[in-house]
């Protein structure tokens, strides 16, 4: 059996809050009950976007929480070479195709029913049918992204969290970029490739991402990859119903943790948003002894400001 590992694979857009902070809490404890490693990856491959300056923000504050993690970081933006030799594994399963199509373009054609959200409409394979000619030409003006074409067919897994869970990605998502057309891999290839450099086993994250988990899996079978073992868990709400994210500023850890708050109440606060504690203020490594994924809660926990400042003491 390989050794246990979880990973928190952040994104450093901004601030770290308390939906993702207790993703990080949920998949450190899976990885401390099991006996094992739990490691950390910065996924700053959007360059517009990504700060520096936010990396260091989020390991003080999982390092204030007490979150610990093992050996060095792995970092996006330094692997394009490793995404590249991916690229060219698929290109030899003969799944792979570039693409010319902007998002207006795609958006524009009458043929493109609406796919998966995070995809936006389904891709109708306008530039699948290209000839080397045409690709060519068209190379010279505009440079190509490069499509994935999964296997047609019902593509199935169990979920550790959600359950069992299906999807045909070819028929529901269609062909999705593994690399954009500024030569970028794409976060759905970056984290199949990473994953299994890694040596991750068991992937905790939040149920928005359940669906492209398909997508990923079908990147791991034509990479001849192990695939982990995933745990999506169900999100917190505010009381509007919204994901509980990046909009509630002020809950910010940089700035719970700069306003004098006890990490002990952030977790305790984390933890009963999962059906662990009361809310109690408690430290991570109390937790471990009793946790495991039976005990998570598998319905969406909902909360408001005003409770948030109640359990912190704010």
């Amino acid at each position: 059996m390989p050794p246990v590992r979880g990973r928190f694979a952040p994104s450093p857009t901004g601030r770290l809050h308390l939906g993702n902070a207790r993703s990080a809490l949920l998949g450190w404890l899976q990885a401390r009950a099991l006996g094992g490693e739990f490691l950390l990856r910065i996924e700053d491959l959007d360059a517009a976007r990504c700060r520096p300056a936010y990396v260091d923000l989020l390991e003080r504050d999982l390092e204030w929480l007490g979150l610990t993690w093992d050996g060095v970081p792995l970092v996006q933006s330094e692997r394009r070479e490793v995404y590249e030799a991916a690229l060219e594994t698929l290109a030899r399963t003969g799944q792979l195709y570039p693409c010319f199509c902007s998002r207006a373009e795609i958006a524009r054609a009458v043929t493109a029913p609406h796919g998966a959200s995070d995809e936006g409409p389904r891709y109708p394979g306008t530039c699948r049918p290209l000839s080397e000619a045409e690709v060519h030409a068209r190379t010279s003006s505009r440079p190509p992204a490069l499509r994935f074409a999964p296997a047609p067919g019902e593509l199935s897994f169990a979920d550790a969290l959600a359950g069992p869970f299906s999807q045909d990605v070819a028929a529901e998502v269609g062909d999705f970029v593994v690399r954009r057309n500024d030569g970028v891999a794409s976060y759905q290839l970056a984290v199949v490739v990473d994953d299994a450099a890694s040596g991750i086993t068991h992937v905790l994250r939040g149920e928005d991402l359940l669906a492209s988990t398909p997508r990923q899996l079908a990147l791991h079978r034509a990479l001849g990859l192990p695939p982990p073992v995933y745990a999506h868990v169900p999100l917190v709400l505010g009381e509007d119903g919204k994901r509980l994210a990046k909009r509630e500023g002020a809950f910010a850890l940089a700035e719970l943790r700069e306003s004098g708050v006890a990490p002990e109440r952030v977790v305790g606060l984390l933890a009963a948003w999962s059906g662990l504690t009361d809310g109690a203020p408690v430290r991570p490594g109390e937790l471990v002894p009793g946790f495991s994924l039976a005990r998570v809660r598998r319905t969406p926990a909902r909360t408001s400001e005003e409770e948030i400042r109640m359990a912190l003491g704010l």
